[in-house]
C-alpha cells in the first residue's frame, strides 16, 4: 500500500498563494479596463476627425463665398438697392491747412 501524497493544488497551497491570485485578478481587471479605454479613445479620435473634416469643408465653402461676394462687381450689385453707385471720377482729396494766427 502506498502512502497518499497531497496534491499540489491542496488547500494549504491555495491559501499560501492567495495574495498572488488576487494580484493576477487585479492585473486581469486592469488589462480589460485598458482595452475598453483604448477602444473609447479610438472612437473619440475618429469622431473628432470627422467633425474636423466637416468644419474644414464648411470653412472652405464660407471662405469662397466671402471671396466671391467681395469682388467689386458683386459689391456693386449688392449696394445698388441702397442707391449707392460706383464712382466714375476719382475721389477728392481734402487737405487740412494749418490755422494762421
Amino acid at each position: 500500500m502506498t502512502k497518499w501524497k497531497p496534491s499540489l493544488l491542496g488547500y494549504r497551497w491555495i491559501m499560501k498563494n492567495i495574495g498572488f491570485f488576487f494580484f493576477l485578478a487585479a492585473l486581469a481587471v486592469v488589462y480589460i479596463y485598458n482595452g475598453h479605454y483604448a477602444d473609447k479613445i479610438s472612437r473619440d479620435i475618429t469622431r473628432t476627425n470627422k467633425e474636423l473634416k466637416e468644419l474644414q469643408y464648411e470653412y472652405k465653402t464660407l471662405k469662397s463665398e466671402v471671396m466671391f461676394r467681395s469682388k467689386q462687381s458683386e459689391l456693386a450689385k449688392a449696394v445698388e438697392p441702397f442707391g449707392l453707385k460706383q464712382l466714375i471720377r476719382p475721389p477728392y482729396v481734402l487737405v487740412d491747412t494749418p490755422a494762421q494766427k
